[in-house]
């Protein structure tokens, strides 16, 4: 059973090999994918003993580290080593074998599912990690359905082996049943809880054990056992149905005992996919296309708070990269000249001398790129999919000392156009209102505001709890924004925002105006809706 996957083509002639160091060589090297997860089911400690396994940290940290213990290393802004969590999304890229891993760490909180969400179309496949205790959770049922959406490729790590955790076979079937997706083991455990004790890899036929076991052992029994009934009931892995997301292969283990990982990433290294092609409005972009082409999925400020600066994460879509290159801007129609790309190791970071497809890449900035701008080296290219959702949460920022309204304003343009929150100026001159998703959100803007900004913000409750972009022909949207100019704001990007009261008054409202249509996502680089 489940023989180590076959990645060669079906042409019976057999491909001639990329010559070292050119394009095609190393795109088919690059490995670019995130960590989805429902929040303790272990991500972050993944990340970290990922990153030590790829040799890229000498040290793992602890998410839970007291004291004067290192703190987690994907973890660097100042709410999340406080909490414990992630609220943003960390960029890791390190060489593991012959492969360039560009490893995408996702906020596992769902206040934060835009910046996940977003990530997801800059990777190219998925680790879902999930607690052997408490199978599948809601989050990542959802995150799940995010990746299925984008039919990007599913590995499952499954976590904390070493603690009471359901059966196997039970974690096999829930996922199957839960997900729609086949599942085929590439390891099992070998040993539960306390006495867990490794994995056997079933594609190689080898034990990883942290002791020697003599066959009589009660864990090796049954091993043999579960083998045998595995074998008879479970699919054989199947790379075409893994690409096409319809088969997940699934890994055991504990990252906090650091059993399985290498397991994970050799499997990632072997078959896990070279970088896909990318939609944008008038074309597919292939990786392996001599022209270099990117896409700005996310926008981080103040990583280093002594410089104050603003850094641009691009996911290359094809060609090389070359420092010092001029790009097109193509939002703003102008040349922008890429002096200082870099890698990233979360806050550290390297100067990037060249990148390929599927590299993760940092350019800094001072505002001109946001979210969802492409880079070319000349072609009019937008490319598509980036979200922005309705909020769920509305309220008013009330700044408590007025003289520093003008810092508030650049902070929060600079903060909405990183996706730390969404903001509307209403168009009556009021004072501006922030979307979110979640209340930790505001708990995040208020702390960055104050920390980054020294700017002391508090909130207060709107008459609307709804907003939704308006599009249409444009004398009638002219005409209903002067009407409704009570209600009306002008979103980050000036696009026209209803504020409504209520489900209800939002739906009368659309009812009235059958020639504009009310959107609950805006899609940056393509008509909203």
């Amino acid at each position: 059973m489940n023989a180590a996957p076959d990645t060669t083509s079906d042409d019976t002639t057999p491909a001639t090999p990329a010559a070292p160091g050119s394009i095609v060589h190393e795109i088919a090297r690059r490995r670019t994918f995130a960590i989805i997860s429902h929040p303790d089911a272990g991500k972050t400690t993944l990340t970290e003993r990922i990153l030590r396994a790829g040799g890229a940290i000498q040290m793992a940290g602890n998410v839970r580290a007291k004291g004067e213990r290192r703190r987690t290393r994907s973890d660097w802004m100042g709410i999340e080593r406080d909490r414990g969590i992630s609220v943003v999304t960390s960029v890791m890229t390190f060489e593991y074998g012959d492969c360039i891993f560009n490893l995408l760490d996702t906020p596992g909180h769902e206040d934060f599912s835009e910046d996940t969400y977003r990530t997801l179309t800059a990777v190219d496949a998925a680790v879902m990690v999930i607690d052997a205790a408490k199978g599948i959770e809601a989050r990542t049922r959802k995150l799940f359905e995010i990746c299925r959406l984008r039919d990007i490729p599913i590995v499952t790590f499954i976590n904390k082996m070493d603690r009471e955790a359901q059966d196997p076979f039970a974690l096999l079937d829930e996922i199957s049943s839960s997900l729609a997706l086949d599942t085929s083991p590439a390891t099992w455990p070998v040993g539960r809880a306390a006495k867990f004790v490794g994995t056997y890899d079933l594609y190689r036929r080898e034990l990883h054990t942290t002791e020697p076991l003599e066959q009589s052992d009660p864990r090796m029994v049954q091993l043999a056992e579960e083998l045998e009934l595995a074998e008879a009931a479970l699919p054989e892995f199947d790379l075409e149905s893994f690409n096409a997301g319809h088969l997940t292969p699934v890994f055991f283990g504990s990252a906090m005992k650091e059993i399985g990982v290498t397991d994970l990433l050799d499997a990632l290294a072997s078959f896990g996919p070279p970088p896909r092609d990318q939609a944008s409005e008038t074309r597919s972009v292939h990786a392996d296309e001599e022209a270099m082409t990117a896409l700005v999925f996310k926008i981080q400020a103040n990583m280093d708070p002594n410089h104050r600066d603003r850094m641009a994460f691009a996911r290359i879509c094809s060609g090389r990269l070359q420092r010092g290159m001029r790009l097109k801007h193509v939002r703003i129609g102008k040349q922008f000249a890429l002096h200082t790309p870099q890698f990233f190791f979360a806050r550290d970071r390297q100067l990037a001398e060249e990148a390929f497809a599927g590299d993760v890449v940092g350019i800094p900035n001072h505002g001109t790129l946001r979210i969802g701008d492409t880079l070319t080296e000349g072609e009019d290219l937008r490319f598509t999919g980036v979200p922005y959702f309705a909020p769920e949460i509305l309220r008013r920022v009330r700044l408590d000392d007025a003289m520093k309204a003008k810092k508030l304003r650049q902070a929060l343009t600079e903060l909405a156009e990183e996706g730390v929150v969404q903001l509307f100026r209403p168009q009556d001159g009021s004072p501006p209102i922030v979307g979110v998703v979640g209340t930790l959100q505001l708990d995040v803007l208020q702390a960055r505001l104050k920390g980054e900004y020294g700017v002391s913000i508090g909130f207060e409750s709107t008459p609307y709890n709804l907003a939704r972009w308006v599009t249409g022909p444009r004398e009638k949207l002219e005409t209903f924004c002067s009407v409704n100019r009570s209600a009306m704001a002008d979103d980050i990007d000036g696009d026209p925002v209803f504020l409504a009261s209520s489900a209800f008054m939002m739906r009368r409202t659309a009812e009235g105006q059958p020639e504009l249509a009310f959107h609950d996502i805006k899609q940056i680089g393509q008509e909203i809706g």
